[in-house]
């Protein structure tokens, strides 16, 4: 019995393990099956990339007799045919899905085949059935609307959406219908599309906003702009609601009118007076934008109408930067005051921070006390802070180290930065400085392996200043193995981050001396010219540029000359008709430039364009 019962349980071990074994079986092979297909879906679609249609349509043919039911096989598989002028083929395996999915936006399909073969009355008829599809069932709308939209077929696809909307009244499609407006060029009914779906749906206004601004830039005929602001004008007139006002506010920041901007706010701000964060915002907008007049009077109505200790600390620690970025010498012992006396006012807190930090900095780089303004962060750095405000408070200090030539503690607080802020922008930043202070040092194998990593940083900023360093150590490492002018430069730069702005200049000129017609010379220029930009020396910062127009077209640095060239005709001496060309030569010349964008608005203003 005992032999038996041995033998049953042996069987039914066998037996499991042959059903685990099967099973295994099983999903090796479909996993094999996956990979088969993936790999074969690649090669199809590499044979359509590259325009070998006839092989193309073999391998669709084959990935769809193995998942018919696979929409996108299909619709390659026709594209396929249609690019053979196989129209017949076309037709055939259409009206033959058509059959057994009885889907409307397949009627789309059978119309365009027509249409590619130049026969327009059977491809209307074939629309105009997959419009009545829709009549008999909206439901239909959102895959034949989506065919007529892929084949560019715009009419009806706004004829689609419009048909199940007046069927249905709980169907909205005010964003693609507004689209489609845009893509057919009536604006104007884009506009006020856009604008009763903001309003009725505020949480899409951002989406919106995204797709006005578009227009604005590039996309709009020439009364674009004009036509936006009438038509929120319009509307702020004949409803009160603030929703209106914060439209119009938004509509001037997108103008750089921000005290139109401004006027909009307070309209906002007489109404629900119980925050003044959006204008505090405002005012650092027009800080940004060196619109230092619009700033002063919205902060000033801040300072006025808050009794908000954040909002104050806020507004004032921005008023003192404006100060202390447009300030000359015989203003420093006024803003000195100025900053301990709005300390006295409102203490030394968590909450005066930033106020803390701008006097420490100004001490240190302006007044050239790095002691007082090491001084000034310790005391900070005693108060209970959190993680953000500390690591805010050590970046300081290690700037302060490094302007007091102290290397290697700048760099031990900027670890400290990245090691407690991982992942964080604030890190990232921590990390761009410390490959700096290499650099500053002349350790350029270190700083270009740290530069290399934040190229692809996530921000656009920290990135596009990781990958100027990495180029500037790359190109002139490759020019010269032994970097001779790469640390002479490197040395110029320190002395700009000092504020030594005279001292720097000099090095860079003597550079240009010792190193005439090497790599090093288009970025020396370079640098010079933004020094005497910074200065007010327009004249002089134009002859740098001019120099790399002139002897250094086609090197990495001709879109940043031509721009800042055209800049400073533009706007600082007023020469438009000098500055035209310069935009036009990046736009022909230099697609791929970060400044193409910008060129391309500066010169359409100066061409008169209404559109932007």
């Amino acid at each position: 019995m005992a032999i038996l019962f041995l033998e049953g349980i042996n069987y039914c071990l066998i037996y499991y393990q042959y059903c685990v074994l099967k099973k295994l079986f099983l999903h090796i092979a479909l996993f094999f099956s996956l990979v088969c297909f993936s790999q074969n879906e690649q090669l199809a679609q590499y044979y359509y990339d590259k325009g070998d249609f006839e092989k193309a349509k073999i391998s669709f043919e084959e990935l769809l007799k193995g998942m018919p039911q696979n929409s996108q096989y299909f619709q390659k598989t026709v594209e396929c045919y249609q690019q053979l002028q196989q129209f017949d083929a076309a037709e055939k395996a259409i009206q033959t899905r058509l059959n057994t999915y009885k889907q409307g936006n397949l009627m789309v399909e059978l119309g365009y085949n027509f249409q590619l073969q130049k026969n327009e009355t059977s491809a209307k008829k074939y629309y105009d059935q997959a419009i009545d599809r829709i009549k008999k069932n909206p439901n239909e709308v959102y895959g034949i609307a989506n065919s007529f939209e892929r084949k560019v077929l715009l009419e009806y696809a706004l004829k689609s959406y419009q048909t199940a909307v007046s069927l249905v009244a709980t169907f909205n499609f005010n964003f693609q219908i507004a689209q489609l407006y845009g893509q057919l060029g009536n604006t104007e009914m884009m506009i006020s599309t856009f604008l009763d779906e903001a309003f009725a749906n505020p949480q899409s206004s951002i989406q919106i906003q995204n797709q006005l601004a578009r227009f604005m830039l590039e996309e709009g005929d020439q009364n674009f702009n004009e036509t936006l602001r009438k038509a929120l004008i319009t509307r702020a007139q004949k409803n009160q609601d603030v929703f209106w006002n914060e439209y119009l506010s938004w509509y001037y920041v997108q103008q750089k009118e921000f005290g139109k901007a401004f006027i909009q706010e307070k309209a906002v701000y007489k109404r629900n007076p119980e925050s003044l964060l959006s204008i505090v915002n405002l005012g650092q907008l027009a800080i940004e934008e060196d619109d230092s007049e619009a700033a002063k009077e919205i902060l000033g109505f801040v300072l006025e109408n808050t009794k908000d200790l954040e909002l104050l600390i806020q507004a004032n620690s921005y008023l003192m930067d404006m100060k202390i970025g447009k300030a000359q010498q015989k203003d420093f012992a006024a803003i000195n005051t100025e900053l301990s006396n709005l300390l006295t006012e409102y203490e030394i807190s968590p909450f005066t921070l930033s106020l803390q930090l701008i006097q420490a900095h100004f001490v240190t780089f302006n007044l050239k006390k790095p002691e007082e303004g090491k001084a000034i962060i310790k005391k900070a750095l005693e108060l209970q802070l959190n993680d953000y405000e500390q690591a805010q408070a050590k970046m300081e200090l290690a700037d302060i180290l490094l302007f007091d030539e102290k290397f290697n503690q700048a760099l031990l607080y900027y670890s400290q930065i990245e090691e407690n802020l991982k992942n964080d922008e604030v890190a990232h930043e921590a990390s761009l400085k410390a490959a700096k202070t290499s650099y500053f040092q002349g350790d350029f194998v270190w700083a270009s392996k740290q530069f290399k990593e934040l190229k692809s940083a996530s921000t656009q900023l920290i990135a596009n200043d990781a990958l100027e360093y990495f180029l500037l150590i790359s190109d002139n490492t490759v020019a010269d193995s032994t970097q001779t002018a790469l640390k002479q430069f490197a040395k110029g730069d320190y002395l700009l981050y000092q504020s030594r702005n005279q001292e720097a200049i000099t090095q860079f000129q003597s550079i240009l001396k010792s190193f005439k017609g090497q790599e090093i010379e288009a970025v020396t220029l370079l640098r010079l010219g933004k020094i005497y930009e910074k200065q007010g020396e327009y004249n002089l910062a134009l002859n740098q540029y001019q120099n790399i127009i002139d002897h250094h077209a086609d090197g990495i640095y001709i879109d940043e000359a031509l721009f800042f060239a055209a800049e400073i005709e533009n706007n600082k001496l007023h020469e438009p008709e000098k500055a035209k060309p310069l935009y036009e030569k990046i736009i022909f010349n230099h697609q791929d430039s970060i400044y193409f964008v910008d060129a391309r608005i500066e010169y359409r203003k100066l061409r008169g364009d209404k559109n932007l």
